[in-house]
């Protein structure tokens, strides 16, 4: 159902498109969005290991709920920083791309887990946290991407 990489000698193993995913701040997240067209919207996002899914939180409304609500595939992804070779002018990072089903978590007590997880990856300070959640949870949505397929890889663009 999936595409093999093309570029396969760039291909990066599973256990390293996990750790990026571990690792990272933000991606895109892509869905199907009004009339058919691409949606892309960068995100903040935590990765469960154990369960291979992503989190993400969102308004109540909006394109990106439109979108879930109509058509419940989607894409994210993540690179890391651009660097360069000393004197060099190619660019060289690590890309990662899930693919899978994104539903709204409709738990509601899962889905303050979920972006409580989401929130110590950002938060400096639990105190943060929990007057962040007092004062919005109400209004967010969480999002999870069940991850159907993953896969990463390394450029080079030399």
């Amino acid at each position: 159902m999936f595409r093999k990489m093309r570029r396969f000698k760039q291909q990066i193993t599973d256990s390293e498109c996990k750790k990026l995913l571990k690792s990272e701040w933000r991606g895109v997240l892509s869905l199907l969005g009004d009339d058919s067209y691409p949606y892309g919207v960068p995100m903040n996002f935590y990765y469960s290991e154990s369960e291979h899914k992503i989190y993400f939180h969102s308004a109540l409304q909006g394109h990106k709920i439109d979108a879930i609500k109509k058509h419940n595939k989607a894409s994210f992804t993540i690179f890391t920083q651009v660097g360069k070779k000393e004197n060099h002018w190619s660019l060289n990072f690590n890309s990662v791309i899930a693919f899978g089903k994104i539903s709204i978590v409709s738990d509601r007590e899962l889905a303050k887990e979920k972006v409580i997880s989401l929130a110590k990856k950002y938060f400096p300070k639990t105190e943060s946290i929990q007057k962040e959640m007092d004062a919005s949870f109400e209004h967010c949505e969480c999002l999870c991407l069940t991850i159907e397929h993953l896969t990463g890889k390394f450029v080079n663009e030399s």
